[in-house]
């Protein structure tokens, strides 16, 4: 499996309670259901009263696994294929062979006292640290954000948001944010240490994870005209209202000009090696740029001040999943947009926190500020010191770097492609009217579209979050299963009744539901299959298991899916993890379903080229939709319908 392949395992479904603007729903999930879970008299705050006590990140039974995997790889085999997988199984699991020898290893590292999590380790290193591809397109991610109708001047927003963020980022710091919850069981809340003052830096083979003090750091970086400014948030003791940030920002605006600054930024978007090169270069063409480095890499975010307006949703979309390249700094793991027309969203670096995280974050920011429950302040001080521009110092190496991560970011932009499909014509609400799950209704959706466009279903992966666990972060829901494809075939069948079609929906729903309540408990096949890997020893030979073309191929994502759904987002999405596929991110609203279709320009699967495939899926997306949502309402009360 590509580490590409790798990174889209770490894509989240939103199954837990994402507190909104204050704390309330996640508390009155805990009023309803007190969690099992022991409180942690010792803990350093709320936010982690439960996180010492949360069960460690399990191995699953060998057997269970196998035949778990087996199931999952029969509807995408001939007989033939399946054979021969069949016996790589069997010798796998002999009685002394080298499955209970793996497991074993894999067993006594789970039950290390010393060891929080047996997969953490291998798991940031192999699907993040260690990949060497851009993050940007393949690991980045983005939320775009409804407007707002109250800030239009991209000054008065950023600065809006900028609080909101800092008053997310106070509860995170003082450890009193509640916990998030998961059928009133608490969630791991580790990764929010990552989320402030955090940067990724490039290395060779393996880039690392920079932790700043979050306290002492109270500025953020704002970048205009490929320009970099530090704003302090705080000035003589106190924090700077909305107002005062504003005020901050219009500086940076007017300071930055019209004309653009050489865009060291684009350096973030190139190989992760290159990037190594080229920032041990800038650190070594001047001492004051180590400095200049450390204000960006140690800032509480960035903030991105775009001179470009987009309009439409494929167009913010893509602004915000990757811009021009320039006006950004991608390592950093919280970057907030506004464009030139009033517009926002936000990037994040995927590395050590998942979507639930930052989407949490994200909600809060926009909730807060669309229900006027942010705390903005009152004052306005005449006396603030001006933004400062980091000027980092160069020479023709350094240009001639710039010159060459421009080339190659424009080369890797123009072949991908992303669309939105803005599905309103019905959401959850209606869904649930068909008793059906939602995210397993937009699954089969995705699914039928597949096999319309293609005549065939192929290996998918939807993201399932593993967070009820200690520092646990995500495992595959496979999502392609025997039933699914019946489904599909009998969905595309003219001459099929609509009951047997509805029944064979029914059937594929139930096997999508089960294999996603087994991923959420650690109880998935691939996790465990990379632990297995991973206990392998270098002098000892690869078993047939991992050899078998089967194994590669079942991992294999043509379709890489992820839901987090929010009322306040217009677009969310993420790169395809494999050139002959789609990454397709999904929000289930109430009244409206969105999909998010990315891809290469010129899509080539098995052969076949699709020259527009990307809008080609969306069309697929958009009649797989209509045509489900007609057969269910044949049997759906008169009542309860559209």
């Amino acid at each position: 499996m590509s580490v590409r392949a790798l990174t889209s395992m770490t894509r989240m479904t939103s199954r837990v309670s994402l507190s909104p603007a204050a704390t309330n729903t996640t508390r009155r999930v805990a009023t309803k259901m007190a969690p099992k879970t022991p409180i942690d008299a010792t803990a350093a705050g709320p936010m982690l009263r439960y996180q010492k006590n949360l069960p460690k990140l399990p191995v699953p039974a060998l057997h269970n696994t196998l035949q778990k995997y087996l199931q999952s790889v029969r509807p995408l085999l001939s007989d033939e294929d399946f054979q021969k997988t069949q016996k790589a199984v069997s010798e796998f699991e002999a009685p002394g062979g080298i499955g209970e020898k793996l497991q074993e290893r894999l067993l006594a590292k789970a039950n290390n006292p010393k060891v929080v999590n047996w997969m953490e380790d291998w798991w940031l290193d192999q699907a993040y640290m260690g990949y060497r591809d851009p993050v940007v397109i393949y690991v980045s991610y983005f939320f775009l954000y409804k407007d707002d109708k109250l800030r239009k001047a991209p000054a008065n927003r950023a600065a809006a948001i900028t609080t909101a963020a800092l008053e997310f980022k106070k509860m995170v710091v003082e450890k009193t944010l509640e916990p998030e919850y998961a059928k009133g069981e608490p969630m791991c809340m580790d990764s929010y240490k990552y989320m402030f003052n955090n940067c990724r830096i490039p290395k060779k083979p393996s880039d690392f994870e920079a932790q700043f003090d979050p306290i002492s750091n109270t500025h953020v970086v704002v970048v205009r005209k490929n320009k970099f400014f530090v704003v302090d948030t705080v000035h003589n003791g106190q924090q700077l209202s909305t107002q005062e940030l504003q005020s901050q920002y219009e500086r940076v605006i007017d300071a930055a000009g019209e004309a653009k600054g050489l865009p060291l930024g684009v350096l973030t978007a190139e190989n992760r090696d290159t990037w190594t090169d080229y920032r041990e270069m800038l650190l070594a063409a001047d001492p004051a740029n180590k400095d200049i480095l450390h204000k960006i890499e140690s800032s509480s975010f960035v903030v991105c001040l775009d001179d470009y307006s987009p309009v439409t949703r494929d167009e913010g979309s893509r602004a915000c999943w990757h811009g021009d390249g320039r006006n950004r700094f991608f390592d950093k793991p919280l970057q907030f947009i506004v464009f030139e027309n009033g517009k926002a969203g936000f990037t994040g670096e995927h590395s050590c926190m998942d979507g639930t995280a930052t989407c949490r974050l994200n909600e809060y920011v926009t909730d807060g500020l669309s229900r006027n429950k942010i705390n903005h302040g009152v004052t306005a001080r005449t006396s603030l010191p001006a933004p400062v521009e980091l000027s980092f110092k160069v020479n023709g190496q350094i240009e001639d770097a710039v010159k060459s991560a421009e080339k190659n970011f424009d080369s890797l932009i123009s072949k991908h492609d992303l669309t939105v499909l803005a599905y309103n014509a019905f959401g959850k609400n209606q869904i649930k009217k068909f008793k059906s799950s939602p995210d397993g209704f937009a699954q089969m959706v995705i699914q039928l579209a597949y096999y319309k466009m293609f005549g065939v279903n192929r290996p998918t992966y939807e993201s399932g979050q593993t967070r009820k666990f200690q520092r646990g972060r995500t495992e595959t829901c496979r999502s392609v299963s025997t039933e699914s494809i019946r489904f599909c075939k009998l969905m595309e069948d003219p001459t099929a009744p609509t009951e047997a079609k509805i029944g064979a929906y029914r059937a594929a729903l139930k096997s999508q539901g089960s294999y996603m309540a087994d991923a959420v408990n650690a109880h998935g096949v691939d996790r465990h299959l990379f632990g297995l890997k991973n206990s392998l020893k270098a002098e000892e030979p690869k078993p047939a298991l991992f050899t078998d073309p089967a194994n590669a191929y079942s991992s294999h994502w043509y379709l890489s899916t992820s839901q987090l759904s929010s009322e306040l987002f217009d677009g969310y999405g993420w790169g395809q993890v494999v050139n002959d596929g789609f990454g397709v991110a999904y929000m289930i609203k109430a009244n409206s379903l969105q999909f998010n279709v990315a891809s290469v320009k010129d899509l080539e699967v098995h052969g076949k080229k699709y020259v527009n495939g990307t809008h080609q899926f969306k069309q697929c997306l958009e009649d797989a939709a209509d045509e489900l949502r007609d057969i269910l309402l044949t049997e759906t009360p008169a009542e309860a319908k559209l």
